[in-house]
């Protein structure tokens, strides 16, 4: 199984690979901005920069632009050019301002007619032009703020939310009739602790309907086929390396760091397999010896008996008598060169010596055979393991 794991894996990228994007086919682009970088507007669909990118790249009636000072441009068509200060994707809105900082010269004629957004409803402001100028903080308890120009935060024009337009009106101001803006007011503080009424124009957008679904699910929005204008989700262009390559890294080192954490995995295995083989032939014999008819008296042969035995030192060629005998017996290790040997005269079975010396002081018998040396004849003993399994079931 370990042997096969390296394939499975390997056909379990490819079908990943192969397996196509059920939106492969929307037409994808990469988000861009007039200053090139993120403190301006981010373009992507349905608002395409005209110029910089093709033109399924966007909505028809999104088409924004750059003025010679890296400022987003709208173009309404009955209204001119405003600034695009931000755009939310996710409530499809868009705030604009005048390119010059002076709203008040933009607000008498402001129209969205035969462009593709429309007012947001909930900032609908009724105006009113008055004889003095009204600061921000003394224009608070009236519900208004004015509309300023060019940083200049005293005006006469101000501007309240629609629903309080009934109220009581600021003192020498007048309603200018058949003027509402869509504004969107934040307060911040300035340096001296007076509050500040930041303005822009929100505006908002209905079509194409499918695309809010796409932002809030974090997803791309784009034309589904290359003719028409039906719309559908797909995941984000990618900024970094392409997909080819990244799955190219995948294959090219997580594989084969893969492969050789299989075969460090294998040769423990084989390491433990072959530790638990010995502990395993350790316990047999010493059970084969405890085992031991009544009958039979195991002991073992002292010293000069033991050193009797003859001694071979291994070549480099490290071959034996039994060209199949390369592995000692007792510690299960095979002969390496220069290695010493012992062998018993009488069955012609070697063992290392330091192995078959312990073995024989503590027991009288061949470990393979199980024959005292007394007891066996001349001939020698079959095969290694038929002798060991003859014995093992006796």
């Amino acid at each position: 199984m370990g042997l096969n794991l390296p394939i499975f894996l390997s056909y379990l990228i490819f079908f990943f690979i192969s397996t196509p994007n059920p939106t492969s086919s929307v037409k994808l682009c990469n988000p861009v901005s007039c200053n090139g970088d993120v403190m301006g507007p981010i373009i992507t669909f349905p608002f395409r920069l005209k110029n910089n990118q093709d033109i399924r790249c966007g909505y028809p009636g999104f088409d924004l632009s750059c003025n010679n000072q890296s400022q987003t441009i709208l173009s309404l068509p009955n209204s001119g050019d405003f600034v695009v200060n931000w755009i939310d994707y996710s409530t499809q809105s868009i705030f604009i301002s005048d390119p010059n900082s002076c709203l008040p010269t933009r607000i008498f004629d402001f129209s969205v007619i035969d462009s593709t957004f429309k007012p947001a409803p909930d900032k609908n402001y009724t105006l009113y032009n008055c004889t003095i100028n009204w600061s921000v903080n003394e224009t608070m308890n009236y519900h208004v703020v004015p509309v300023v120009c060019d940083g200049d935060y005293n005006s006469t024009i101000l501007a309240t939310p629609s629903r309080y337009s009934s109220q009581k009106i600021p003192p020498s101001c007048h309603l200018i009739p058949n003027v509402s803006i869509p504004l969107h007011v934040a307060y911040v503080e300035d340096w001296t602790g007076a509050v500040i009424g930041v303005e822009d124009l929100e505006l908002v957008w209905n079509e194409p309907s499918g695309c809010k679904s796409c932002q809030q699910q974090r997803l791309y929005c784009g034309f589904k086929s290359d003719s028409g204008n039906e719309t559908d989700c797909a995941r984000p262009p990618s900024r970094g390396l392409p997909r080819s390559a990244k799955y190219g890294i995948i294959i090219g080192v997580g594989i084969p760091g893969l492969v050789c954490l299989i075969g460090i995995a294998c040769y423990t295995c084989g390491k433990v397999r072959d530790f638990s083989l010995r502990r395993n032939l350790n316990t047999e014999l010493s059970t084969a010896v405890m085992n031991q008819p009544p009958s039979v008296t195991v002991a073992g042969l002292d010293a000069p008996t033991i050193e009797s035995y003859p001694k071979t030192i291994l070549g480099e060629s490290r071959r034996l008598p039994k060209p199949n005998d390369n592995t000692c017996p007792i510690c299960l290790s095979e002969y390496q060169s220069k290695e010493t040997l012992r062998s018993i005269p009488e069955c012609n079975h070697y063992f290392h010596a330091s192995c078959l010396d312990e073995w024989l002081k503590l027991n009288g018998t061949c470990p393979l055979c199980r024959n005292s040396p007394e007891s066996m004849s001349v001939s020698p003993c079959s095969s290694m393991s038929s002798t060991f399994s003859a014995s093992s079931s006796a």
